[in-house]
This record gives structure tokens, sequence and C-alpha cells, in this order.
């Protein structure tokens, strides 16, 4: 679904078969703002600036996609006729909701790690069909996208590895068969494991759920035998617990909580008198 298609779908679950109170009184020319009532990171602009497109609305933006944002901030004005602003209100508040409110976390996450250099990366952990906009959403907080989906890159989860009898003829066929940009990362819960990914030539090597002591054998590894390839860590990843994980030396950490566990700020729309 393209992102016009996504927002015509977003108002029309709301609106339905039309918005009773458009059936009633004048039309005017109005011109509302939205107000943050709590602080947080800013995401939603490209996704609203398209809406005003669609529905013929102007916004005067007074904040970016990424911009940190306090209690009490204008964060924008939209102007135009005052049915088709009232029936977009939920719509509009409901999008930046989402997106903020996820952009915001990843911030956090991001903020605890942010001496140490480590990538924070998102997961495939998202809510059905809205995996563009989340991920969109953490870009907009500083993370960094993991997969999109299953075709840009090979990952071998424990599920997969279950099916593979011979690694090292498996990874000889993949880089037959996949595209030659694509990398290849495994799943490891395990040094040994890690060991025989490393071995078998994985691009990248996920420590799953590893406690860190562990996760830093791994790295101690990696460094003296396979210095090339990248390391990720993952796995009941909290905002206590990223620092020591980012601190045993991986490349990157990945996390769905800063989709998934993403509490909703609060914002409102208010017209002006």
């Amino acid at each position: 679904m393209d992102k016009e298609d996504f927002l015509k779908a977003l108002v029309a679950e709301d609106v339905g078969r039309g918005d009773l109170f458009a059936r009633i009184g004048e039309l005017k020319d109005i011109r509302a703002y939205i107000i943050a009532k709590d602080d947080g990171v800013f995401a939603g602009k490209e996704y609203l600036d398209t809406l005003a497109d669609i529905y013929k609305i102007s916004i005067e933006w007074h904040i970016r996609d990424g911009d940190r944002f306090h209690k009490t901030d204008k964060l924008l004005y939209i102007s135009g006729d005052s049915k088709t602003i009232l029936s977009l209100e939920r719509s509009v508040l409901d999008l930046i909701l989402h997106a903020s409110s996820i952009a915001t976390l990843t911030a956090k996450y991001l903020d605890a790690i942010r001496d140490t250099g480590v990538k924070l990366l998102d997961t495939r952990k998202t809510r059905p069909l809205l995996r563009v906009f989340e991920k969109y959403a953490v870009r907009c907080g500083g993370g960094i996208n993991h997969r999109m989906g299953l075709d840009d890159a090979l990952m071998l989860k424990d599920t997969h590895l279950k099916t593979i009898d011979d690694l090292d003829r498996f990874m000889k066929e993949a880089r037959r068969k996949i595209p030659f940009t694509s990398k290849i990362e495994i799943e490891c819960e395990t040094l040994e494991v890690a060991k025989q990914a490393m071995k078998a030539g994985a691009d990248i090597v996920m420590c799953d759920n590893m406690l860190k002591e562990e996760i830093s054998e791994v790295v101690a590894y990696r460094n003296v035998y396979y210095p090339h390839i990248l390391l990720e860590a993952s796995g009941n990843v909290t905002l206590e617990t990223i620092h020591d994980l980012a601190k045993t030396g991986v490349d990157a950490i990945s996390t769905g909580s800063i989709i998934h566990q993403a509490n909703w700020i609060d914002l409102s729309m208010k017209v002006e008198a």
C-alpha cells in the first residue's frame, strides 16, 4: 500500500459513510493548531504533508521530523474549511501520535547508548500493514531500520537452522541464488554456534538472548578471527540493559520494544477563536 492509499484508508476508517457533522451548519474558513501536552520527539510531517495535499488543507509547520518538543509547544497550524478539518481531526492526531510516540521512545533508547557509537536497530515486530509507517517513525527518532521484509536480506533464525543439515553447503547455495548485494545474517544463541556461523561465511552474526558475558566472548573471538563480520545483539533489550549490551563491543543492537512498547504521548487539536 502506497502512502496515499494508506492515508485514504486511515481517513475512511473514521469517516465511514460520511461525517454527520458535515451535514449540518455552514462552511467556514478556520485555523486550528496542534498543541503538545507532553515532551517528545516529533514524527509524521512526511505523511501529514501528503494528507494536506489530498484533502486541500494548508499546514504551517513549526516543527520538523526528528525535532524535540515540549509540553505547551504549538507544533503546527492547519487552515482550511471547517468541515474538512474537523472531519480529519482524529485521523491527523492518530497519525502523529502514533509516529511521535515511536520516535520519542526510539530517541530515549538512542540517548542511552549515544556514548558507545553502537547503532540502534528496529525489528520486523510491527503492527500488520503498518511496517513502513512504523519504521519511518523509528528513523525520525534517530534509529536505523533492520530488514523491511524477507526480500532484502537473508536471515537464518533458529527455526531455519533446524531445517539445514549442512550449513556450509547451504551458504554456498545461498550465495549463488540471492542477490549479490544481499547480506546473510545468522542468529546464534551460544558462542559455539556463533563460531560456526562465522566460519560458514555469515556477514552478520546476531547474538540472540545471550548474557552480556557471552556476547563479550563472541566479540573477542570475532575481533581476532573474523574482524570483517558485523555483530548484532538482540533479545530482551530494555532501557535499563541496553547500555551494558552496547559496552560489549557489538556493532548494533536490535529491539522491537521501540515500536511495540511505545506509550502514546498526548497531543491535542484546538480551533482558534
